[in-house]
């Protein structure tokens, strides 16, 4: 037949959520600008939630392409190779971040002084003690890596289905316990993120990542209804695989900061 498909890729049909998406962000990095010189945030939240609704029903339409038998082989290693470059992009947006800290930590430089002349951390500064709650912080990112890692396995492996979404109960309540950890350790911190370079650098980098935190831990969450909706099977699990690796990501990039933030730099 003229129109019958004889190969193993998927043709997308025409989708509004590109462009959608495109404009809500638009709109939201004006809203940003527009926010930070008037107090006026409405238009930042139009572009939010326009971003939010694009990924929501841009990942809908994913798993509806997955569950209608569009993703292929060849179609699962584009996807598989589309979540590592992400990954990696990400590894970049954090090697900026310890770049910045080991910058200041290596060259100390003391206020209104150009020369290389002072001392780290800052005087004044008094750190977090890493043996204590980021010890236990450790912990917890690591165990809800091993829970991820059964599940995965769960599924891949056995086709264990209640393994599977025991292990990612165990992953996403222990990612939740790791954000309350780190919302406490904040509260009680002796620094503030204006007025010293530490502060900043430490916010940021442990912000940042404590941000990717919840977005892993949403991602294990979404993967975990699809689980109960029986979505997954050994040979269709790329978005629960897409999940388990960011979450590893997570992982990794914890245990450079709490060695490197925590232990050196502090």
């Amino acid at each position: 037949m003229a129109h019958e498909k004889n190969h193993d890729y998927h043709i997308l049909q025409p989708s509004p959520w590109p462009l959608m998406g495109a404009v809500s962000a638009f709109f939201m990095f004006t809203g940003a600008v527009v926010y930070f010189n008037s107090d006026s945030p409405w238009l930042l939240l139009i572009g939010l939630a326009g971003v939010l609704y694009t990924m929501y029903a841009w990942w809908s339409d994913v798993i509806v392409e997955s569950m209608v038998g569009d993703h292929t082989p060849v179609v699962v290693i584009g996807l598989r190779y589309g979540v590592i470059m992400f990954i990696a992009s990400e590894v970049m947006f954090f090697v900026a971040w310890f770049w910045n800290f080991f910058k200041h930590a290596l060259y100390p430089m003391t206020e209104g002084s150009p020369k290389v002349d002072g001392v780290w951390p800052p005087a004044g500064i008094e750190t977090f003690d890493p043996w204590h709650l980021p010890l236990i912080n450790t912990l917890i990112l690591l165990l809800s890596g091993a829970a991820a890692t059964w599940a995965h396995h769960a599924i891949a492996h056995d086709n264990d289905r209640e393994g599977l979404k025991m292990g990612l109960i165990i992953a996403i309540l222990l990612g939740a316990l790791f954000t309350v950890f780190q919302a406490y350790e904040y509260s009680h911190a002796a620094f503030g993120f204006a007025g010293n370079i530490y502060g900043a650098s430490f916010f940021m980098a442990t912000g940042f990542h404590g941000f990717h935190v919840i977005v892993g831990t949403i991602f294990l969450g979404v993967c975990y209804f699809r689980a109960r909706a029986g979505h997954f099977t050994p040979e269709r699990h790329v978005g629960f695989e897409a999940a388990a690796w960011y979450w590893h990501f997570v992982d990794v990039v914890w245990l450079f900061l709490f060695l490197s933030v925590y232990i050196w730099g502090g």
